[in-house]
């Protein structure tokens, strides 16, 4: 059992910035997947940047340029840095880990397979 614990959710306006961590109670297993996905009330869940125990990142074409996925191995944490945020990016965010490396570690696909995620940290934007 992984325990993932998001925190740095906040309000802020656009334009401005937040860095969401994801601290896991165990180290992940020898090969994985940990990323971050969102939901916004109404709509599907949808992934936003993925990174794998050989440090590959990817990212959804709505969030390049702007978020920033990174891990800190020694302390177990996972990062999200947001950006120039806009009003459309208001959503629950999730961090979550796949266990092993599979075809679905990519931001387009990692909702689809994931072994383990947290409880969410709100991000609101207002224009």
């Amino acid at each position: 059992q992984v325990q993932l614990v998001e925190s740095g959710g906040d309000s802020v306006q656009t334009g401005g910035s937040l860095r969401l961590s994801c601290a896991a109670s165990r180290n992940p297993y020898s090969s994985y997947c940990m990323g971050w996905f969102r939901q916004a009330p109404g709509k599907e869940r949808e992934g936003v940047a993925t990174v794998d125990s050989g440090s590959t990142t990817t990212y959804a074409d709505s969030v390049k340029g702007r978020f920033t996925i990174s891990k800190d191995n020694a302390k177990i944490t996972l990062y999200l840095q947001m950006d120039s945020l806009k009003p459309e990016d208001t959503a629950m965010y999730y961090c979550a880990l796949q266990i092993g490396l599979t075809s679905y570690c990519n931001a387009q696909e990692f909702t689809r397979a994931y072994n383990y995620r947290g409880q969410g940290t709100q991000v609101t934007v207002s224009s």
